[in-house]
């Protein structure tokens, strides 16, 4: 893919991506700054995209990779913002709920496809059933009963 097409690549999911980070990480600044690396690591790894999925679907794999990635490096590290913001610091459940998450993460992780992605598109991307079947080529009713499934599996490695 030469530069102009893949400019037309960035052009055309920029703000699509940058949304779907932002409803993962809810911060701004981080959000545009995965987006970024995002694009960077697309760009480099494009003749990897074998065209299983939709380019939108690839891009937002690699995003959600890139963001779980930053978030393992600064793991353990409490902001001053989060710290203003709570009432009290309750390091018992701050942990236990951070060990929840962990936990929820390697489950999601480990989980094979399509359902992570259902999922995660759903969860985390906020996009409708009928768009994420869309995004697949399949109905809005297969993306409820992959996310369903996947919801279970995930409920059922938590207990």
């Amino acid at each position: 893919m030469s530069e102009i097409e893949f400019e037309e690549v960035f052009k055309m999911y920029f703000s699509d991506v940058y949304k779907y980070v932002l409803s993962l990480c809810h911060d701004k600044d981080i959000a545009e700054e995965v987006t970024q690396e995002t694009f960077f690591k697309a760009m480099r790894t494009i003749d990897r995209f074998n065209g299983t999925c939709k380019l939108y679907v690839w891009l937002c794999q690699i995003a959600k990779n890139t963001y779980f990635t930053l978030q393992k490096k600064h793991k353990g590290t409490v902001s001053e913002v989060d710290i203003f913001f709570s009432d009290k610091l309750d390091i018992e459940s701050d942990y236990l709920s951070k060990e929840a998450v962990q936990r929820l993460h390697i489950l999601l992780h480990d989980m094979k496809e399509p359902y992570k992605e259902v999922f995660t598109l759903r969860l985390f991307g906020e996009l409708s059933f009928a768009q994420i079947g869309s995004l697949f080529d399949k109905s809005d009713s297969w993306a409820r009963v992959i996310f369903y499934r996947a919801k279970k599996k995930l409920q059922e490695g938590m207990t």
